[in-house]
């Protein structure tokens, strides 16, 4: 395998890409739009910079990034027969079925969708080959999370999953294979978690920081849920609270204070105003 594409040059677009690249693939990022997909190459080339700086990558294989990374505006322009085509668009049915139709016509060997929420049978609906499409859920940030969720459908063929668990390896990622079902095993549990932080932030049980606190030292968690929320993204998690309720129930209604600063436009890191405010990606006291 050594033609990787990732559609989407989203925070998570451009995270896969960058560790695909690092592992000697040929990166083709897909994105309608030509600015994000120069603004995910200068991100991609600034966390190759900062391994150089932190000893983890020498200058040489920071360069080789670079050179292995391309963008075009449309799936057409890729050419069939891609090792791995992995979608990476927002979390709307509608929306992955569209650009995973499109990618199943450049004949890959092996199609993924880096769906954190939706079910794997739901979204081969439109594919005329379910048995080569599974999930591939990474985390966020791709280039420092060890864990790959592989998410294998109802049709999924087994030398398919023993393709991706090998892709797994090459990526430097430990992978875990996980049956088809709307939020999988992360999502599940992790929005689980942050739902319920939020309503207790709503309802003046503590502070944000505090329910975070509490979580990091009574827990050992390596961040508050609160705060990891900021970092997924309020809106990304809004999308898949919507998605588990219509499978599980109320259990997952979103609160209305996540609802709300979606609608306000806080939607955390990315836009320097969440549940905590951020400057330069550091967050910083209210």
């Amino acid at each position: 395998m050594d033609r990787f594409v990732v559609v989407g040059a989203g925070t998570m677009g451009a995270g896969i890409g960058y560790v695909a690249a690092r592992a000697g693939y040929d990166v083709t990022i897909v994105e309608i739009d030509s600015g994000r997909g120069s603004a995910a190459l200068e991100r991609v080339g600034s966390w190759a910079d900062s391994a150089v700086e932190r000893g983890r990558l020498d200058a040489e294989t920071a360069l080789a990034i670079r050179d292995r990374l391309s963008t075009v505006t449309e799936l057409t322009a890729v050419d069939t027969g891609a090792d791995v085509i992995v979608e990476a668009v927002p979390e709307r049915p509608e929306l992955k079925h569209t650009v995973l139709a499109a990618a199943e016509e450049r004949e890959p060997k092996l199609l993924a969708s880096n769906t954190s929420s939706i079910s794997i049978a739901t979204l081969a609906e439109p594919l005329a080959r379910p048995d080569r499409f599974l999930g591939l859920h990474f985390f966020n940030p791709v280039y420092a999370m060890a864990l790959l969720e592989v998410v294998t459908g109802p049709q999924t063929a087994p030398e398919v999953v023993a393709d991706a668990l090998a892709l797994a390896r090459r990526l430097d990622k430990e992978p875990i294979v996980v049956a088809d079902a709307p939020g999988f095993a992360t999502s599940r549990l992790g929005v689980t978690l942050g739902l319920e932080a939020i309503r207790m932030l709503e309802s003046g049980v503590a502070s944000a920081a505090d329910i975070d606190t509490a979580m990091v030292l009574g827990y050992r968690h390596p961040i508050g849920p609160l705060e990891l929320t900021d970092l997924v993204g309020l809106d990304v998690r809004l999308d898949i609270a919507r998605t588990l309720q219509s499978a599980y129930g109320d259990r997952f209604e979103p609160p209305s204070l996540l609802v709300r600063l979606v609608e306000e436009g806080r939607l955390g890191k990315k836009t320097g105003h969440g549940i905590y405010r951020w400057v330069d990606g550091k967050r910083v006291a209210e």
